[in-house]
């Protein structure tokens, strides 16, 4: 009689961007590698930045990124498709356009075949909708299955949109709600309505790419873009603050979260990566009195394919939230960059 085949999510030790390493410990690792200086590379990991830019011409430049996490879903299909999209997300998170994807896989030995070959073509369907091809990959055994791709895109070497452009004024806006981190754990741990898993599966499968397209469409002015995923919205608040050296002053009622989202975080459902990722927003975030720890831990929840996270001049959020919404993407303005020590301040 052959065993049960064990759910997916068992098998991973963290789900989905809640994998990364922590911000401090990876921001330690980094600065003992040596920096490469190359007139052409017009960004790379000193602003911890979503994606590699390389200048080829002074009309073209490539833009590269990987991404690859253990299962955040049991089911296999959806999560090749949660996977590739947020692999996807880092090129539109820089303004660019891809043009190829390489899968990367890790796999265990012991599992059926056939759970790969759905992931794959979850995979497969979400580089069908981006309108891409998969060209080839790699893959490993494993105990822990992992999937992911490496994407390559392109973008002009003027319209690269990094994390660190906000200028004082500014409008934040987000297009995802938040809370995948905390709806995966519950669903782990069998605590998730079937109303919330169909919600945030359809969520974190959503690519990004309307919402870059508008975001780069230069119909507007975008000073500071980027993802919001494994950091949480303070991770990557902080990342636009201190790239901007301003203060992101962020209104907390105007943050989206997923419904039951709160409830969850009251029963003490907040995955490892969450706590982790507070604990180092603590350092730059200054919270007001009598802020709830539920929405502590909700604003530095560890997304799994976040919404993008853009700065836009205020005089110019109107037009921009109509751009957005002409283009089918929800967005909601959560906060404004100040002049200040950097940081955030949650109000």
């Amino acid at each position: 009689m052959n065993a049960p085949v064990p759910r997916l999510t068992s098998l991973s030790n963290c789900a989905g961007c809640a994998a990364k390493l922590r911000p401090d410990l990876l921001s330690e690792l980094l600065a003992g590698l040596p920096n490469t200086r190359d007139k052409n590379a017009l960004v790379g990991f000193e602003t911890s930045d979503d994606a590699a830019v390389y200048r080829l011409t002074k009309d073209l430049a490539i833009v590269e990124t990987v991404d690859f996490f253990p299962p955040v879903l049991d089911d296999p299909f959806a999560y090749g498709q949660i996977a590739a999209a947020n692999a996807m997300s880092d090129i539109w998170a820089m303004g660019g356009r891809a043009l190829f994807a390489l899968n990367l896989v890790a796999f265990p030995k012991e599992l059926p075949t056939s759970i790969l070959k759905e992931i794959l073509a979850g995979g497969a369907s979400k580089a069908k909708e981006a309108g891409i091809p998969i060209l080839g990959g790699h893959s490993v055994q494993s105990p822990e299955p992992k999937y992911g791709m490496a994407v390559t895109g392109v973008v002009h070497p003027k319209k690269v949109l990094t994390n660190a452009g906000g200028r004082a004024g500014d409008v934040l806006v987000l297009t995802k709600p938040i809370g995948t981190g905390i709806a995966t754990t519950a669903l782990k741990r069998g605590l998730a309505s079937k109303a919330l898993i169909k919600r945030v599966t359809a969520q974190m499968s959503a690519l990004n790419k309307a919402a870059g397209e508008v975001f780069a469409s230069g119909k507007f002015k975008v000073n500071a873009l980027t993802d919001v995923t494994g950091f949480g919205l303070l991770g990557h608040g902080l990342e636009i603050a201190r790239g901007a050296k301003l203060r992101l002053v962020l209104e907390a009622e105007r943050v989206p979260f997923l419904t039951d989202i709160l409830a969850l975080a009251d029963q003490g459902v907040i995955p490892g990566g969450t706590r982790t990722n507070l604990e180092h927003a603590l350092k730059g975030t200054h919270f007001a009195e009598g802020t709830p720890d539920v929405i502590k831990f909700a604003l530095a929840d560890a997304q799994t394919n976040g919404g993008l996270l853009a700065a836009i001049p205020e005089r110019q959020l109107e037009k921009a939230l109509k751009a957005l919404e002409k283009a089918g993407v929800e967005a909601w303005a959560v906060g404004q960059l100040v002049k200040g020590k950097p940081g955030i301040e949650v109000v």
